[in-house]
């Protein structure tokens, strides 16, 4: 039996700080949609997301909720899993940091970085941002608004306060990376996506690279270095070895590792592209170890126009938004709004107007005036086709064509023009549906009207089917209807081999995307 193609896809792991809003959401939906497309597609996959509990910060949030940071940690993390459950993804593992096997892969990899004299120990003086859990250059430092005001007075690009901090600390060899680095990306184009952020990343590389500082001995929350008690690994170190933990790392002879790694695609806010393409590689390579095959930064959203932020007190709920709205509407808007890797805008009145407008009207409508007809005119089961004309093989042609081009938008993670090409055969099937009046070929053609309604079944079927991995649950109701089993739910199931059989029995249509008709829908139309 042959091997099948293998997948591993990762979400940056979630700081047990945070609230999980929508950007956590929206980048594990990235992931989500990704792992099912490729499991649909006949791929091994592993989807992976977590949580990253360590560090300064963590300590000192639980210190002050009065609680040891391991049982805060436990149910910080606790938050991120219900998320998944929320939005139905499909991950496969979740790891947290604070497990025994991420422990045992974190010293495994520094102790072999130290034998390969990667790592070696300094004393650290410089700028820290513990809000950031990043140091900084005094270059990229100003001066706080309205005057030095408390602390420093000086903040970071991110506007997080800095302190000055001088300590022992281990430092990996980042500096000697740099030429390594630059030719990994000359001859590995698709490393870094999309391009704008490739171009920042080699900027940033040939500016210079720094010895980086890898471990702390100024709080004692964090995965202890082999062999020095008195330190900590810095934050990045642990949280970046997660991705080789949860294939089983150090073992790298069979299991998982030698069945995943290297990772296709870690999928990353463009907010931590630097630690993702350029210190995690730096540290694969320096442990002779393989870097993964893409890291993808996407852009962030604003809420009707304003930065998201705790302090305006707009964050967006995505569970609320759920609830709102439905899960596959908002599953949809995500990934269709705004070209995937840009930064979007979410309004209210873009959510209704995608979910009356390309939902309801555009595919829902379609579904159900289609199955509508064939369950009055056509006793409730599949027509027999008679022979088909121009129109009709043109539109069973798009149909037939859709996985290729989706595929290939998938494979770049350009999930709006994935979306954008499935929208064309929605539309060429609405237009086809109005331009041959399948309702007036009732009195006077009924054979020609079962060859337009049967064109029609198949081409919901091939969106239907490829419209799963965006909107898995409206997808599925949307087969049931058509009587599609639950193994002919495939992509190898596309095509004229697996076509709707005609005299199969349909169960009566029901409405798939009802119309939204809340308070935001008049503003919307």
């Amino acid at each position: 039996m042959p091997v099948r193609k293998r997948f591993y896809v990762t979400t940056p792991i979630y700081y047990v700080n945070d609230v999980p809003h929508i950007g956590h959401a929206y980048t594990t939906l990235a992931c989500d949609v990704l792992a099912r497309f490729k499991r649909l597609d006949g791929y091994d996959v592993k989807f992976l997301t977590g949580t990253d509990e360590h560090g300064q910060k963590v300590e000192k949030s639980a210190r002050q909720s009065g609680m040891e940071p391991g049982a805060f940690t436990d149910r910080m993390s606790q938050n991120f899993r219900d998320l998944s459950g929320s939005m139905q993804f499909t991950n496969d593992d979740f790891v947290r940091t604070t497990e025994e096997r991420h422990i045992r892969a974190c010293q495994a990899l520094w102790t072999r970085l130290k034998e390969r004299d990667q790592i070696y120990l300094g004393t650290y003086a410089g700028w820290y941002a513990v809000r950031d859990e990043a140091f900084y250059a005094e270059s990229e430092l100003t001066d706080a608004p309205g005057g030095k005001g408390e602390g420093t007075g000086k903040i970071a690009p991110t506007g997080a306060e800095v302190e000055w901090v001088e300590e022992p600390s281990y430092f990996f060899r980042l500096s000697a990376w740099q030429e390594p680095l630059l030719r990994f990306y000359e001859d590995n184009p698709g490393f870094i996506l999309p391009r704008t952020r490739r171009n920042e990343v080699i900027a940033f590389v040939k500016g210079g690279l720094r010895d980086l500082s890898v471990s702390r001995t100024s709080f004692t929350w964090g995965v202890p270095v082999p062999g020095d008690a008195d330190h900590i690994m810095y934050v990045w170190l642990d949280a970046l070895t997660n991705y080789i933990t949860a294939v089983g790392y150090p073992q790298t002879e069979g299991g998982e590792y030698a069945a995943y790694w290297p990772a296709d695609l870690h999928m990353v806010g463009k907010d931590i592209v630097r630690f993702h393409a350029v210190f995690w590689p730096a540290f694969l390579m320096a442990a002779d170890l393989e870097p993964p095959k893409r890291v993808f930064a996407h852009g962030w959203w604003t809420n009707e126009g304003q930065k998201i932020s705790k302090s305006l007190g707009n964050i967006i709920d995505p569970v609320a938004l759920v609830e709102r709205y439905g899960l596959d509407p908002v599953r949809y808007f995500l990934l269709r709004e705004v070209p995937f890797g840009s930064d979007g805008d979410f309004s209210h009145r873009a959510m209704v107007g995608r979910l009356n407008g390309d939902l309801a009207n555009d595919l829902g409508n379609l579904a159900q005036r289609v199955l509508s007809m064939v369950n009055r005119n056509c006793g409730g089961a599949v027509p027999a086709p008679g022979a088909l004309a121009g129109e009709d093989e043109a539109l069973l042609a798009a149909a037939h064509g859709l996985l290729a081009g989706m595929r290939a938008s998938v494979d770049q993670q350009a999930f709006h023009e994935a979306l954008e090409t499935m929208w064309t055969v929605v539309r060429a099937a609405n237009g086809y549906i109005d331009r041959q009046a399948p309702w007036t070929l009732r009195k006077n053609e009924p054979e020609r009207m079962n060859t337009v309604l049967y064109v029609l079944t198949e081409a919901i079927r091939h969106l239907a089917v490829l419209g799963q991995p965006f909107m898995p649950g409206s997808c599925g109701r949307m087969l049931d209807q058509l009587a599609v089993p639950e193994d002919a739910r495939t992509f190898a199931c596309l095509g004229p081999g697996h076509a709707l059989k005609p005299g199969t029995a349909l169960p009566k249509p029901e409405g798939i995307f009802p119309r939204y008709a809340g308070a935001d829908a008049e503003a919307a139309s």
